[in-house]
């Protein structure tokens, strides 16, 4: 989802340069792009309500099908952005580009102009994505994708755009969602390859999969990568347990799985379904679960930024937040149930208080999409989106124990 820029305080993330190789580094079927982190403060974020529309906007879409189409989800948040520099056409004109697990199609043209060149094909067919707040429509067309010396994608399909709504720092999209979240956006075909798809036909890598890594934005290296076509086991500490996608709806409709969280002993969310989302600033439970949780903790909201806040000594009786996902836990310790407080006044918040990230996501348990667990999860956890065989899968990282909040 793409917000007004003028509310919401945004990190984005930028390719980092190598000084012994291009920043996507194809090993073994396997291709990793970094990132880095950087803070731009842009006053008081209510990040808990940020993320209670997307989740609502998500559940409204999801519960009316694939072919109701032209709605998807920008990877972009009230917190954090990610972008890449993304070569298009013969000779190659850089565009700044979202990297986007919620949506599914590249595109590009809302700042920097489409400059065809002779890799360059008008399909004639029509495209269209709404992205909640923001939006772009266009022509579709076919052309050469490079996003490094070694990874040159042909014939990929983009959108270009002549009409855009909400991308005030970026030119467009790169889409590496599921290839269904194309369904219904482009004038007579039923869907069109993602990047991921492209890399995977034309033998880059090796699976349609996507591994994503981060660091926990208050450590001093943050920083993060993807991996397309698997995963990067010097950033695990565990193996990648997979689970399959949930198939209830809505969450299903998206990277979906089944899980239970318990809150210390007691568990505050029997097993349901939900999605797994780095659109998605916090980790959010339903409505039922979050009341739970906040009684156990003692917690009062602040109105400022909508988060729960605590005070020191119920910071030091936290006890740790469980997710049991399919056979195993995966683990939110006290310290990584905060947000990070070095950050705390970039969101309109005071610079001594202790906030907490889980919280309301608007509805009971029972929704069909009972939780996400966003970013402030994901950034504990190694998750690999694995279309080819349909399911999810989670590792422990160096930083799942971290306390750099």
């Amino acid at each position: 989802m793409v917000f007004p820029s003028k509310i919401f305080l945004s990190i984005f993330f930028v390719v980092l340069s190598s000084a012994d190789a291009s920043p996507l580094r194809p090993v073994a079927g396997k291709a990793t792009l970094s990132f880095t982190a950087r803070v731009n403060a842009r006053g008081a974020v209510n990040i808990a309500a940020a993320d209670r529309a997307r989740a609502q906007a998500m559940k409204q879409a999801g519960s009316m099908g694939k072919r109701a189409g032209r709605s998807s989800f920008s990877i972009t948040n009230a917190v954090v952005t990610y972008t890449a520099q993304v070569g298009v056409g013969s000779p190659a004109t850089e565009y700044t580009l979202l990297i986007d697990t919620g949506s599914s199609n590249t595109w590009l043209g809302a700042n920097t102009p489409y400059n065809p060149t002779i890799t360059s094909v008008d399909t004639g067919n029509t495209v269209a994505v709404s992205y909640g707040s923001g939006s772009f429509s266009g022509e579709e067309y076919t052309d050469t994708v490079t996003l490094s010396a070694s990874l040159v994608i042909a014939g990929q399909s983009i959108g270009v755009a002549s009409n855009t709504e909400g991308f005030q720092d970026v030119d467009g999209i790169l889409g590496v969602g599921p290839t269904d979240l194309t369904e219904g956006t482009i004038s007579n075909v039923e869907t069109a390859p993602t990047v991921t798809d492209s890399l995977y036909s034309q033998g880059f890598i090796g699976t349609e999969a996507l591994g994503i890594y981060f660091v926990p934005t208050a450590a001093s290296d943050s920083a993060g990568e993807l991996t397309f076509g698997g995963h990067d086991s010097s950033k695990t500490t565990s193996p990648v347990t997979y689970v399959p996608l949930t198939t209830t709806s809505p969450a299903s409709y998206y990277w979906g799985i089944d899980q239970s969280i318990s809150y210390g002993r007691s568990t505050i969310l029997s097993e349901t379904a939900g999605i797994v989302d780095t659109g998605t600033t916090l980790v959010l439970i339903a409505s039922d679960a979050f009341s739970t949780y906040q009684t156990a903790t003692g917690a009062v909201v602040d109105e400022t930024t909508g988060l729960l806040m605590i005070t020191s000594s119920q910071y030091a009786k936290l006890q740790t937040l469980t997710f049991k996902i399919g056979s195993k836990t995966y683990d939110l310790i006290p310290n990584a149930q905060i947000w990070p407080r070095s950050l705390n006044a970039d969101i309109g918040g005071s610079s001594d208080s202790i906030y907490l990230i889980v919280s309301d996501i608007g509805s009971d348990s029972g929704s069909g999409l009972d939780f996400i667990n966003g970013y402030t999860f994901l950034q504990r956890h190694y998750s690999v989106f694995d279309a080819t065989n349909n399911k999810v899968g989670f590792a422990t990282t160096p930083y799942t124990d971290n306390t750099s909040n």
